[in-house]
This record gives structure tokens, sequence and C-alpha cells, in this order.
């Protein structure tokens, strides 16, 4: 137990130390210098951009498929979504609010916003510098990008190899302990289901479905990403029109405790004290958990889409962080804002946060129905973050195993049992993890990224 809790005290630390100020100027600034590059054309496109997503292209635009070796431009983009629209919508957005104050939302919109670029731009490079596997099937990202976008083809397949192991990761941390800690978590608290006997059952049913790979993939997120969408939001709106009268003084508290030197909450916000430097370090991280943009991870999934047009994947890519953090999250953040449970204490006298804090949150509204809601969505949302991530995750371990197939049914199984292993964890330990392993990944991403900016930029630019 001491030495658990020694490993869990340095993984804290780690996380505190990787998540510093270099790494917040480096994820904003990259987005600020390509939102300039680009002229504020991630903004300014985002109504052609929603309308490519949903298939329905302005008069005049062609769909410009491809082959047939891949899968639509629609199901790489729900596969995308779900990996990013996970538990980080909802438990998420509840621990960042937690740690970082209501403010922390407002600095979630800001990434987000500023992250529409670093997304359009890392998955336009993906679909640009994708190649073919053994299969023929289309496989990219950004480890594909760096070997072959780099003019140093030696330094491009090195920086490549390390986002790839860092990806891997991610995908075991991110991708999978944390949705199924969520999903233990929920259903501990909601039914009494025993942990150890969740993590079996998800973990069977992982391997069943990413043993299908990218077609069985493509076909389960196709259904659930909208229908798990739509049933969260009409929920969530519910909250909100009840509370309705405490939405002003909510938001206020969101924009007064951004800003705050030293903020000390009251009223709706309890017992939360924190300043404008942890509120920023905790809208953002948790914001890039969310939608991931800088993380690298969504070209992966872009990448499998049967189009020739690259830059319009990378626009209809874009709309994941709009749908994921500028919709989601922030209707999630205002229901917790508005609701007055924010800051409340548990039995123990322990802040409330995590599952627990939204399930308190939708008993205000619905009574104990709450809790059966919120823990079938975060069922829902978490196991569509586990099955998108296996897909990205296998094809970062691919790259690292030059392709050979055989090797990728061993990851499959093991990404199946990893999620066992999540379910039973401690909910710190699990996202310490998961943070530390996005700003792996982030570095290596955002440094091609920045590489590669100003060719990709003039022909998003130049792009009709």
């Amino acid at each position: 137990m001491k030495e658990s809790g020694m490993i869990a005290e340095w993984i804290a630390k780690i996380d505190d130390l990787v998540w510093g100020p270099g790494m917040l100027c480096l994820l904003l600034g990259t987005g600020v210098y390509l939102m300039l590059m680009l002229r504020f054309l991630p903004l300014r496109n985002l109504k052609f951009a929603l309308l490519c997503a949903v298939g329905m292209e302005p008069k005049g635009e062609g769909k410009a498929e491809g082959s047939g070796n891949g899968v639509s431009s629609f199901s790489a983009l729900t596969t995308e979504l779900a990996a990013t629209i996970g538990t980080g919508n909802i438990v998420g957005v509840a621990t960042a609010m937690v740690l970082g104050g209501p403010g922390a939302l407002f600095w979630m919109m800001v990434s987000s916003l500023i992250g529409m670029a670093t997304k359009l731009v890392e998955s336009t490079l993906s679909v640009k510098y994708r190649r073919r596997n053994g299969r023929g099937e289309w496989v990219g990202g950004p480890m594909y990008t760096m070997a072959y976008g780099f003019k140093n083809r030696w330094i491009g397949k090195l920086l490549g190899m390390c986002f790839a192991s860092f990806a891997v990761m991610a995908s075991f941390g991110m991708g999978n302990m944390t949705q199924s800690n969520s999903i233990a978590d929920a259903l501990l608290v909601t039914f009494g289901v025993n942990k150890a006997k969740t993590g079996l059952v998800v973990s069977v049913v992982t391997i069943l479905v990413v043993l299908g790979g990218i077609g069985v993939i493509s076909k389960v997120t196709q259904v659930l990403v909208p229908l798990m969408g739509t049933f969260y939001l009409v929920g969530t709106l519910g909250v909100i029109l009840t509370h309705l009268s405490q939405v002003p003084f909510g938001l206020w508290q969101i924009m007064a405790m951004a800003f705050a030197p030293q903020a000390v909450a009251g009223g709706v916000c309890g017992h939360i004290t924190v300043t404008m430097m942890q509120s920023l370090r905790y809208g953002v991280s948790r914001g890039v958990f969310s939608n991931e943009a800088g993380l690298g991870a969504a070209g992966i999934s872009a990448a499998a889409a049967d189009t020739t047009d690259y830059i319009k994947q990378g626009y209809i890519s874009m709309t994941g962080v709009f749908l994921d953090t500028i919709v989601i999250c922030s209707i999630t953040g205002l229901a917790i804002a508005a609701s007055g449970v924010l800051g409340s204490l548990d039995g123990n006298g322990e802040l409330l946060t995590g599952t627990a804090l939204t399930i308190a949150v939708f008993e205000t509204t619905f009574g104990q129905h709450g809790a059966a809601f919120i823990s079938i969505c975060i069922t829902l949302f978490a196991f569509a973050t586990i099955v998108g991530w296996a897909y990205q995750g296998e094809k970062a371990f691919e790259f690292l195993a030059a392709g050979k197939e055989r090797y990728c049914l061993y990851y499959r199984f093991i990404y199946g049992l990893v999620a066992f292993i999540g379910a039973v964890c401690s909910l710190e330990v699990v996202w310490d993890f998961s943070d530390i392993c996005n700003a792996l990944m982030a570095v290596p991403n955002l440094i091609c990224v920045i590489l590669l900016s100003r060719g990709i930029c003039r022909e998003i630019r130049q792009y009709k």
C-alpha cells in the first residue's frame, strides 16, 4: 500500500511538471500562430466544414472520394469523435471545474477555439502524407507525416517513432484506462456493481469489437456517436432549464474565476479556492483531453477516409473540436455551474468531483433517475472512446511494427485486457497518467506541425 501511494505521488508530480507553463505556452502558442497564418479561416469556414461533415457540401463541391479501400468521410469523423467524445466531456469537465474552479471552463473554450486551427493543420497533413498498408488500407497520422514530410528522412523517422510510442501509451491511458475507470465508478456508485466485474465485461466486449478492425469499429461508431450525443444533450439541457435562474450567476463565476489572481468561490461554487494559473492549467489540459487538438491522434482516424481531397477532410476533422468541446463541454460546464452542487462536500468532508459530482448535478433535476441517466451516458461515451482509440493506438503500433499484421493482433488483445486494469485502479492515478501521455504525445506532433506549417497553411489559404 505504501509503495502504491509513493507511485501515485510520483505520477502526480510528473503530471504537474509536464503540464507547467512550457506546455501551456506550446499548445496555445502553436494554435495562435496557426490561426494567424490561416487568417482565421478555421472560424470563417466553420459553416462549410460542418456542411461537409454531414455530406451537405455547398453546390458545386465534389465529394472527391477515392478508390473504395477506406471508410467514408463521415465514418472517419465519427471514429474520431468516438475517440474524443468520452469521459472528458462529463467527468473531465467536472474535475477541471473542481481542480481549476469554474474559470477552467472559460479556458477550455478559449483553447478549443484556438485548437481548431491546430486540428485543421495536423489532420490535413496526416491525410496528405498517408500511405497504403499491406492490406491496401489507408494508414496515416503524425508519424507518417514526420516520416514522409520531412526532408531529412532519418530525423523524420526517429521523431515519428517517438510520437507513435507515446500514442500507444496514450491509447492505454486516456483512450482506455480512464474510460473503463469511469464506467466502473459510475456503475458502482449508481447500481452497486463490483468494479472487477465491470472491468471484466468491458474487457471482453472491447476485444470482440476491436478484433473486427476499422470496418466494424466505424459501423459501431456511426450508430453510437449520434445516439449518445443526442441523448446526453437533451438531458443536460433539461438540467440547465431547471436551474435557469442561476445561469447568469454561474456565468459570472466562470468569467470572474478565470482571471482572478487568487479566487475564493462562494455561493454556487462552495469551498473551491483556486488561482488563475490553476484555472488556465486545468482548463487547457482537460480541453486537450477532451478534443485532442494538438495531440495529433485525430489525424490517424482522418487518414482512413476514402477521399482525395485532403484539405476538405482536414476541415471535416476540425469540426470534431467544435462539436466535442465548444458544444458538449460548454453545456456540461454550464449545467454544473448552475446546479448549485459545485463545491459541495461528500460524507467524508471531501469535495465532490468526477463521476460523483456529475451524478449529484443530474440528481438535482431528475432525482434518483438522474444517477441512472448519467451512468448510462458515461458508459456509452466511455465505451465509444475505448473503441475509437483502439484504432488510433493500433495504427501507431502498426507503424512501430513496420506494418506486420500479426503483431497488431497482439495489440488488440492487450488493449482489451488493459480495460480491466483501468477499471480497478484509482481515479487520480489513471487521470494523472493520461495527462502525462497527452503531453508526451503533443510535443513531437506540435514540432512537426510548426516545421511544416508554412507550406500547408499556404495550401489551405489557396483552397477554394
